[in-house]
């Protein structure tokens, strides 16, 4: 019996010392950790890929201005001085709800087309409590083609056929300070097509990504893969490189792409130009950032 109880006691003595050593571990292990999450910060610099939207939103209270900019295709020889002169321009306004809360209106002028979104960040990439491997944004928005004037439309053309709508998931990851990349499955739905060349209902897939150069100078880039194209289909998958620069308040976009539009349905659904073939519009992207009253 007094051997049991010296094994005991011999067994505490050492015992004692272990478990406070593992205590001691766990709250180095544990205050190593972030208590609060920590949130991804500017996976990407604005609001737009290229032609496409990012996983960003505005600010509560914000408002950005867009004036996006296309030329001619490069193709088009000196005659057309490269594209120069011509021009496809939309503006549009973004109004930041919530933080993660967006609704905007635009004009683009191919086609005459009046658009809107709303576009709400589901999810924020972070680490610490609860971690979230990327940042998930949802988007949905509706396009209202102008052209034809009414004078001017086919019989039986009425106003509903002018409608066309887009739903679409961005997932974005930052990899690190330099790096993100972005998943963009979209659906495309227009009210009216000539059913020779295309379905109402279109399924598409984009990859972009960005890659930063210096503080203010980064490359981005963007592709739209179509689902199920028909045959007798006249466009092509939407592509399109840039070069971002950042000045104060504003974001410098140059950009190449093979398409003119600056919608959904139309760059992702109407793209004509094959830019293996050269069919290259050369534009910018300016965005101007106004603080609501207070935020600096």
């Amino acid at each position: 019996m007094k051997k049991l109880c010296f094994s005991f006691f011999l067994l505490c003595s050492y015992s004692i010392p272990l478990v406070a050593q593992e205590e001691d571990l766990l709250r180095e292990v544990e205050q190593g950790l972030p208590q609060q999450p920590v949130y991804a910060l500017q996976t990407f610099k604005g609001t737009r890929l290229i032609n496409g939207h990012s996983v960003e939103t505005k600010v509560s209270g914000d408002f950005e201005f867009i004036f996006a900019h296309r030329f001619g295709p490069l193709n088009n020889g000196i005659h057309e001085f490269f594209g120069l002169d011509e021009a496809y321009v939309r503006l549009g306004l973004d109004y930041g709800v919530t933080d993660n809360l967006s609704a905007s209106i635009g004009r683009n002028s191919v086609d005459k087309t009046v658009d809107g979104y709303v576009k709400y960040r589901a999810f924020r990439q972070h680490e610490g409590p609860g971690s979230f491997p990327v940042t998930i944004t949802v988007l949905g928005g509706t396009a209202y083609k102008a052209s034809p004037r009414k004078s001017q439309a086919p019989a039986g053309f009425e106003t509903v056929d002018r409608l066309a709508y887009v739903t679409q998931a961005l997932i974005a990851r930052k990899f690190h300070s330099r790096l993100s990349l972005q998943l963009m499955p979209t659906y495309v739905h227009k009210n009216s097509v000539d059913r020779m060349r295309e379905e109402n209902d279109q399924l598409a897939l984009g990859i972009g990504g960005r890659f930063k150069i210096t503080r203010s100078v980064s490359m981005s880039s963007e592709y739209y893969y179509r689902f199920d194209v028909m045959d007798t289909s006249p466009y092509f998958n939407a592509l399109g490189f840039g070069v971002e620069i950042e000045t104060g308040g504003h974001v410098f976009q140059l950009v190449f792409t093979n398409t003119r539009g600056l919608t959904e349905r139309a760059f992702i659904c109407e793209t004509e130009g094959d830019f293996a073939n050269g069919d290259v519009h050369f534009g910018f992207n300016i965005t101007r950032t106004f603080h609501a009253p207070g935020k600096k």
